[in-house]
């Protein structure tokens, strides 16, 4: 995807948590310390992952893949 409209403050991080979103095959692949991987209310399932202050990468994962991944600020 592409980082237009991303603050440069956040595309490095956030590009790494991706990355490595992109590689797992099971939600424990991305239960790294700092990530703050945590469940969010609601249907469909969906988790968050922390990326710096009130911002979230936000995504599905069915199978062994993650879904409608987003960026945002939920806080």
């Amino acid at each position: 995807g592409s980082s237009t409209g991303v603050r440069p403050d956040l595309q490095k991080r956030a590009r790494r948590i991706l990355g490595t979103l992109d590689q797992a095959q099971t939600l424990r692949d991305m239960s790294y310390p700092g990530l703050g991987l945590h469940p969010l209310h609601g249907t469909p399932k969906r988790y968050a992952i922390y990326v710096n202050g009130p911002w979230r990468i936000t995504f599905e994962f069915v199978d062994s893949d993650a879904w409608r991944v987003d960026l945002e600020q939920y806080h």
